[in-house]
Protein backbone atom coordinates (compact mmCIF):
# COMPACT_ATOMS: atom_id res chain seq x y z
CA UNK A 1 0.00 0.00 0.00
CA UNK A 2 2.58 2.12 0.34
CA UNK A 3 4.48 1.92 -2.80
CA UNK A 4 1.14 2.73 -4.32
CA UNK A 5 0.45 5.73 -2.51
CA UNK A 6 3.56 7.51 -3.21
CA UNK A 7 2.86 6.46 -6.76
CA UNK A 8 -0.29 7.97 -6.70
CA UNK A 9 0.72 10.98 -4.74
CA UNK A 10 3.47 11.73 -7.33
CA UNK A 11 0.84 12.25 -10.00
CA UNK A 12 -2.01 13.51 -7.75
CA UNK A 13 -2.45 17.48 -6.56
CA UNK A 14 -4.88 17.77 -3.43
CA UNK A 15 -5.39 21.27 -4.49
CA UNK A 16 -7.37 20.49 -7.55
CA UNK A 17 -10.10 18.56 -5.39
CA UNK A 18 -9.71 19.41 -1.61
CA UNK A 19 -12.56 17.64 -1.49
CA UNK A 20 -11.60 16.19 1.99
CA UNK A 21 -11.90 19.28 3.59
CA UNK A 22 -15.04 20.63 1.70
CA UNK A 23 -16.99 17.53 2.80
CA UNK A 24 -15.82 16.05 6.11
CA UNK A 25 -13.98 16.85 8.99
CA UNK A 26 -10.95 15.96 11.03
CA UNK A 27 -10.94 14.53 14.90
CA UNK A 28 -9.36 17.25 16.30
CA UNK A 29 -7.02 15.55 19.24
CA UNK A 30 -6.58 18.01 22.60
CA UNK A 31 -2.66 18.18 20.84
CA UNK A 32 -4.05 19.58 18.15
CA UNK A 33 -6.07 22.28 19.83
CA UNK A 34 -3.39 23.31 21.48
CA UNK A 35 -0.94 23.30 18.63
CA UNK A 36 -3.44 25.07 16.53
CA UNK A 37 -4.69 27.44 19.21
CA UNK A 38 -1.16 28.63 19.86
CA UNK A 39 -0.23 29.44 16.24
CA UNK A 40 -3.60 31.31 15.94
CA UNK A 41 -2.81 33.34 19.17
CA UNK A 42 -5.61 31.89 20.68
CA UNK A 43 -6.48 30.42 24.20
CA UNK A 44 -7.76 26.49 23.37
CA UNK A 45 -11.19 26.86 24.88
CA UNK A 46 -11.46 30.24 22.12
CA UNK A 47 -10.66 27.80 19.38
CA UNK A 48 -13.14 25.17 20.32
CA UNK A 49 -16.25 28.14 21.31
CA UNK A 50 -15.44 28.80 17.79
CA UNK A 51 -14.71 26.17 15.21
CA UNK A 52 -15.61 23.03 17.32
CA UNK A 53 -18.49 20.86 18.70
CA UNK A 54 -18.22 17.03 20.53
CA UNK A 55 -19.77 14.50 18.48
CA UNK A 56 -21.79 11.24 19.07
CA UNK A 57 -18.63 9.40 19.85
CA UNK A 58 -17.20 12.42 22.49
CA UNK A 59 -14.97 13.62 19.42
CA UNK A 60 -13.92 17.53 18.57
CA UNK A 61 -14.98 18.23 15.23
CA UNK A 62 -15.76 20.83 13.25
CA UNK A 63 -18.74 22.91 14.14
CA UNK A 64 -19.30 23.38 9.85
CA UNK A 65 -18.17 22.00 6.75
CA UNK A 66 -16.28 23.31 4.56
CA UNK A 67 -13.76 23.56 6.83
CA UNK A 68 -13.18 27.42 8.03
CA UNK A 69 -9.79 26.82 7.27
CA UNK A 70 -10.07 26.39 3.04
CA UNK A 71 -9.58 29.55 1.32
CA UNK A 72 -11.21 29.33 -2.35
CA UNK A 73 -8.23 28.62 -4.08
CA UNK A 74 -7.99 25.16 -2.00
CA UNK A 75 -5.38 26.11 0.36
CA UNK A 76 -5.15 25.70 4.11
CA UNK A 77 -4.66 28.62 5.75
CA UNK A 78 -3.43 26.72 9.15
CA UNK A 79 -1.45 23.78 6.90
CA UNK A 80 1.43 24.03 9.19
CA UNK A 81 -0.18 23.30 12.19
CA UNK A 82 -2.94 21.64 10.86
CA UNK A 83 -5.06 18.41 12.63
CA UNK A 84 -3.12 14.91 12.81
CA UNK A 85 -6.10 13.45 10.93
CA UNK A 86 -5.69 15.98 8.20
CA UNK A 87 -1.61 15.13 8.08
CA UNK A 88 -2.11 11.58 7.61
CA UNK A 89 -5.17 11.34 5.15
CA UNK A 90 -6.43 9.85 3.06
CA UNK A 91 -4.15 7.43 5.69
CA UNK A 92 -3.27 5.11 2.43
CA UNK A 93 0.00 4.76 3.71
CA UNK A 94 -0.47 3.08 6.98
CA UNK A 95 1.66 0.26 8.13
CA UNK A 96 -1.13 -1.55 8.64
CA UNK A 97 -3.32 -0.70 6.54
CA UNK A 98 -5.95 -3.73 6.75
CA UNK A 99 -7.23 -2.49 10.29
CA UNK A 100 -8.97 0.17 8.46
CA UNK A 101 -10.79 -1.04 5.75
CA UNK A 102 -13.75 0.61 6.64
CA UNK A 103 -12.39 4.36 6.82
CA UNK A 104 -11.23 3.48 3.35
CA UNK A 105 -14.08 2.49 1.66
CA UNK A 106 -15.65 6.01 3.30
CA UNK A 107 -12.34 7.79 2.28
CA UNK A 108 -12.67 6.47 -1.01
CA UNK A 109 -16.00 8.16 -1.89
CA UNK A 110 -14.18 11.59 -0.64
CA UNK A 111 -10.89 11.08 -2.42
CA UNK A 112 -9.73 10.77 -5.98
CA UNK A 113 -6.25 9.48 -4.88
CA UNK A 114 -7.91 7.01 -2.39
CA UNK A 115 -10.06 5.79 -5.26
CA UNK A 116 -6.97 5.29 -7.77
CA UNK A 117 -4.46 3.40 -4.83
CA UNK A 118 -7.82 1.05 -3.96
CA UNK A 119 -8.27 0.30 -7.82
CA UNK A 120 -4.67 -0.20 -7.89
CA UNK A 121 -4.31 -2.44 -5.43
CA UNK A 122 -7.39 -4.81 -6.53
CA UNK A 123 -5.76 -4.90 -10.00
CA UNK A 124 -2.46 -6.44 -8.48
CA UNK A 125 -3.91 -8.37 -6.04
CA UNK A 126 -6.09 -10.36 -9.71
CA UNK A 127 -2.65 -10.88 -11.04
Amino acid sequence: MQELHQAEFKKTKCLDCANCCKTTGPLFTNTDIVRIAKSLKQKPQKFIDTYLRIDEDNDFVLKQVPCAFLGEDNYCSIYAVRPKACQEFPHTDRKKFQQITNLTLKNVAICPAAYNIVEDMKRRIKM
